[in-house]
């Protein structure tokens, strides 16, 4: 594996671990309760730690396949947890579960919020992984 393959790699790794630790910072230190699309997020999220992490280790792309799935659908699951938060006709005000999914805990500059950042870590991860594909194919 090439040095700048390593870097996509890397960095792929690092949001994801950067993302869960925001997850369990909200959760754990900050007593965020999760709402139910949250835990999705989170589902999809943390295995991507340990299956980025592998394929760093090991440097082979091809054991990180699952993570570009895995992240695809998280950016899915983000984008319509985002659009019930911030689309009022999406949201009935009900609850998805114990806590509401259209609840902002975080709304920095009017428009970040959790689900925000779960779906940006998740397009980053997606892109990333397709760049290194992408290379992969040319060499």
């Amino acid at each position: 594996m090439k040095s700048n393959h390593e870097t996509y790699l890397f960095l792929t790794w690092a949001t994801a671990l950067v993302a869960t630790a925001g997850s369990l910072f909200f959760s754990e230190v900050l007593k965020y309760e999760p709402c139910e699309l949250c835990w999705y997020q989170r589902i999809l999220m943390y295995p991507l730690v340990f299956i980025y992490g592998a394929a760093l280790v090991k440097r082979n792309l091809e054991i990180a396949i699952p993570g570009m799935i895995l992240s695809g659908i998280g950016m899915l699951v983000s984008i319509y947890h985002y659009s019930i938060q911030k689309v009022p006709g999406l949201s009935d005000g009900g609850a998805c579960g114990l806590v509401p999914c259209n609840a902002q805990y975080v709304n920095y500059f009017g428009f970040v919020t959790i689900p925000f950042l779960a779906g940006l870590a998740f397009i980053i991860i997606f892109i990333t992984h397709g760049i290194l594909l992408m290379k992969r194919r040319r060499s």
